[in-house]
């Protein structure tokens, strides 16, 4: 380790996930979703599980919120809502297909003890496109989320958030161009974002790991931090060697499968920051 890298360790986390019981591909909305390709289930459930269970080795704890039938895309339980200090977001999806998957997921929060939580109005896809670094939160827009939901995040969640705008179809989600590996530090794929949300981004974080659209493409950046292990697609070789350079550890799952919906590692997370 370089001596000038900081010494990492890693932070207990509380994750809620979504078991892909009815995980399919029957429609298409977006870049990476072909119904005319095969899905295995019981593969899916099996890379599911081995994600769940490395994070439980890891010494986080795993939720689970029951699927429904009929919304295959409910196992991306990072877009089921935005989650700090104690405070639910609830999450409104702009495609009809996973409308029914914003209010299982504010249904679980409440029936486990949640007490703040906010239906929202304008179209937000949680964290999805509403990342928490720190003290504030970066917000995605151009594809999925509103960029008026920027302004009802601030006002409910209280913290400031930071809108960035989304100019590339194949990374719809904010999630899948950028990556919180503290609370001070990112990792993103600048060709994502449009020049003036790069500049804002080079000015926040003038340190971050910037990945190529290779790196991205194999979702490299749908990862999840705990300050010290990074959990990412096996594919992703050239991130995890830029992240041991920064000292950290990554490591890599296969979930194929899951891919074929348009989601990874961190799109079936979703962080409880209680």
């Amino acid at each position: 380790m370089n001596p000038a890298t900081p010494a990492r360790s890693a932070q207990r986390q509380r994750y809620l996930m979504c078991r892909p019981t009815h995980f399919e591909v029957t429609y298409s909305i977006n870049p990476w979703m072909d119904p005319a390709k095969p899905v295995d289930r019981d593969l899916a459930v099996t890379q599911w599980e081995q994600l769940a269970d490395l994070y439980r080795q890891l010494g986080h704890q795993v939720e689970e919120i029951t699927p429904l039938p009929g919304y295959p895309d409910m196992v991306y339980a990072a877009n089921g809502a935005t989650v700090a200090d104690g405070r639910v977001l609830g999450a409104r999806f702009r495609n009809q297909e996973r409308a029914a998957e914003g209010p299982a997921y504010l249904e679980w929060f409440r029936a486990n003890g949640y007490t703040e939580t906010h239906d929202p109005v304008q179209v937000n896809e949680g964290e999805g496109d509403l990342l928490v670094v720190g003290d504030r939160i970066l917000a995605g827009t151009g594809f999925r989320s509103s960029p008026e939901s920027h302004a009802e995040a601030q006002e409910f969640l209280g913290r400031p958030v930071v809108g960035l705008r989304l100019v590339d179809p194949f990374f719809y989600h904010l999630d899948t161009a950028l990556t919180v590996l503290t609370d001070d530090e990112v990792m993103y794929y600048p060709g994502a974002f449009s020049p003036g949300s790069r500049a804002v981004l080079e000015r926040l974080y003038p340190d971050a790991i910037q990945v190529s659209r290779a790196d991205a493409e194999v979702f490299g950046l749908n990862a999840v931090s705990d300050g010290l292990h990074v959990v990412l697609p096996e594919a992703a070789t050239a991130v995890a060697t830029r992240l041991r350079e920064r000292g950290f550890t990554p490591i890599g799952v296969d979930l194929s499968e899951l891919f074929k919906g348009g989601g990874s590692v961190k799109c079936c997370t979703l962080r409880l920051r209680d």
